[in-house]
């Protein structure tokens, strides 16, 4: 593929947007499946898809569908009054997660403030008293969005400077390093614990099963809730619908967003009992969370993901695309340390800065999101084929094969 060519949106992206993004490189107008085309008619094999969002890659005939009737029937009534949608969504996920209750709002930023306004609730509640125990002890390279909530909780520099002062009371420990978390919890002062199954943004790190495990015990044994934020790598990117079930673990509350809604804006809380009934009328609220629309959308993903049979598409077809993957380090020793993640969420970890190599693979044709630092990730769709698997490898080893670091 050539450079980039001149394009119309660029020039209102430069005027009008305020550029909290880098300048956008193209512009993309149309997707179907795995694939989305430019504004010049180039043609891409997206496995970034917006970020883990695109569950069902673009424009999945039944998620079209279900959108366009409800598009036609009701799109919004605010949570001043129940809508059909929102209910069949909760009642979906309580088969996926066991009994309890979800809290629905717009993104993964808002699901992991949610959880931390549940967190400061449960303090409350277990030393009778506000502003005693309300710490949140989270993990090192952790990402929890980008409100000062998330902020607080996403120990990166990158992430908070500029924005201090911070929300107190939280506290940073190394993933998969119990020992750090045991001194961390302290039964008195501590309130939740917030860890991401797989860390996406701070370079694709999965906490072990091991890890998890002991984590829970520790919650557990402290009174202290158990939180899982499971927003890029949930809802089936693992094949698992959840990251975490593989571990075993039973988390108190679990925040999700990006792919429940496969493009369409929706995140989400689950809270177990006897944790459920702790945010009460008037003590959170969200003008569009679990809105007619986001519901439908999300209640497709769901149809999609069981009916197509993706979580077992998603484990059999990843284990001979990680082997591939893994090619890479004995084909750039020099270049490529490891290769990490769980099903779909993929990093092939670089010794050099990977934001030059996603520009690259973009070129030839391969869309992926630089994370860490470290790494080049992948995001295929849940729909992905296993020749659009192997194609994504072949680029990659187009590329890197032929790489020279700066």
């Amino acid at each position: 593929m050539s450079g980039e060519s001149p394009d119309p949106s660029a020039s209102r992206y430069d005027r009008h947007v305020i550029r909290s993004y880098a300048a956008p490189a193209l512009t993309f107008v149309r997707g179907e499946g795995s694939r989305v085309w430019d504004a010049a008619g180039r043609r891409y094999l997206d496995f970034a898809t917006g970020i883990a969002v695109n569950a069902l890659g673009h424009s999945h005939p039944v998620w079209v569908r279900r959108v366009q009737e409800q598009a036609a029937r009701l799109t919004h009534v605010s949570n001043l009054y129940r809508n059909e949608g929102q209910g069949a969504l909760a009642e979906a996920l309580a088969r996926r997660c066991g009994p309890g209750r979800a809290l629905f709002c717009n993104s993964g930023a808002e699901a992991n403030e949610a959880l931390l306004k549940l967190a400061r609730l449960h303090g409350v509640r277990k030393s009778g008293q506000e502003g005693v125990c309300f710490g949140v002890v989270v993990a090192e390279k952790a990402f929890h969005g980008r409100t000062f909530g998330g902020m607080s909780a996403t120990p990166q520099e990158k992430i908070q400077k500029g924005f201090r002062p911070l929300l107190t009371g939280f506290t940073a420990a190394p993933l998969n390093d119990l020992a750090a978390w045991d001194r961390a919890i302290d039964a008195r002062t501590t309130a939740a614990v917030l860890i991401e199954t797989i860390q996406g943004e701070g370079g694709v790190n999965p906490a072990s099963s091991e890890f998890l495990r002991g984590v829970e015990r520790l919650c557990r044994e402290r009174n202290v809730l158990l939180m899982i934020d499971e927003i890029q790598c949930g809802v089936g990117r693992t094949g698992a619908f959840f990251a975490f079930e593989r571990a075993g673990i039973r988390p108190d509350a679990i925040a999700m967003a990006k792919g429940l809604g496969g493009g369409f804006p929706i995140g989400a809380i689950w809270v177990a009992p006897p944790h459920d009934d702790l945010f009460t009328a008037g003590s959170h609220g969200t003008t569009f969370g679990g809105g007619a629309l986001a519901s439908a959308a999300a209640l497709a993903v769901l149809e999609v993901i069981e009916k197509e049979g993706l979580l077992e598409k998603v484990t059999r077809q990843s284990a001979p695309w990680h082997e591939r993957l893994r090619g890479l380090v004995a084909l750039r020793p020099d270049l490529v340390s490891e290769v990490r993640g769980e099903g779909y969420m993929v990093g092939v970890i670089l010794k050099c800065d990977p934001v030059p190599v996603c520009a690259a693979l973009r070129e030839a044709g391969l869309l992926t999101a630089p994370a860490g630092g470290v790494a080049v990730r992948l995001l295929p769709p849940l729909t992905a084929s296993a020749e659009e698997l192997a194609e994504s490898v072949d680029v990659l080893t187009r590329v890197l094969r032929d790489w020279k670091p700066a």
